[in-house]
């Protein structure tokens, strides 16, 4: 572990786990949450050497006239497509990494955390300290996001499950397991966790 940097805990979990609530929690503690899902959307419309790489490898129709991108074009030609999906993730993910890595040397906090959806899936678990996977049972998840998201269908929902790897193959993969189920009280699980990262820190 490099000690000129922060400790890198990265933190996933299935759709509706509940990842947003426990990084509100460990922000409370002062801990910086880098957000991967929200900065890849952001890289996406602002990063001007990635645009031209979405606009070169899937047509100049990935971004509206106002330089947004096309969400809808991409949702119905890139997002339906596995080979499309690997393809710009291997565009978006090496300019989150870059990002993080950039957003890291500003932080002076003991550990950080870095929140994204597809830790495992993608790889970047492998440049990580520790793993911390919230973890909560398909029915609560599928009924929290139908909750959240009304335009989704639970047919939508499940298809996303099924992209992400299974919550008992993350419990085993991570380092520390959160478990958002009714009967669990969230903050005192991440208070242990907070203590153990800030010993080992």
């Amino acid at each position: 572990m490099n000690k000129e940097r922060p400790i890198w805990v990265g933190i996933t979990g299935g759709i509706g786990s509940g990842k947003s609530t426990v990084c509100k929690i460990f922000q409370i503690l002062g801990i910086p949450v880098y957000s991967a899902d929200d900065r890849a959307k952001w890289l996406m419309a602002n990063d001007s050497h990635l645009k031209s790489q979405i606009a070169e490898e899937f047509g100049p129709e990935s971004y509206l006239e106002n330089g947004l991108v096309n969400r809808k074009f991409l949702a119905e030609t890139v997002f339906s497509d596995q080979e499309k999906v690997k393809k710009i993730n291997s565009l978006v993910h090496p300019a989150v990494g870059k990002d993080f890595l950039n957003w890291s040397k500003n932080q002076n906090s003991p550990y950080i955390l870095k929140e994204a959806a597809l830790l495992f899936e993608t790889g970047s678990a492998k440049e990580l300290d520790f793993i911390i996977n919230v973890s909560s049972p398909i029915k609560i998840r599928i009924a929290r996001v139908l909750m959240r998201d009304p335009h989704r269908t639970e047919k939508q929902v499940n298809d996303i499950i099924d992209q992400q790897i299974p919550d008992e193959e993350k419990n085993e993969l991570a380092d520390f397991v959160i478990k958002n189920t009714d009967n669990k009280m969230l903050i005192p699980q991440v208070l242990e966790i907070h203590q153990k990262l800030m010993s080992k820190a």
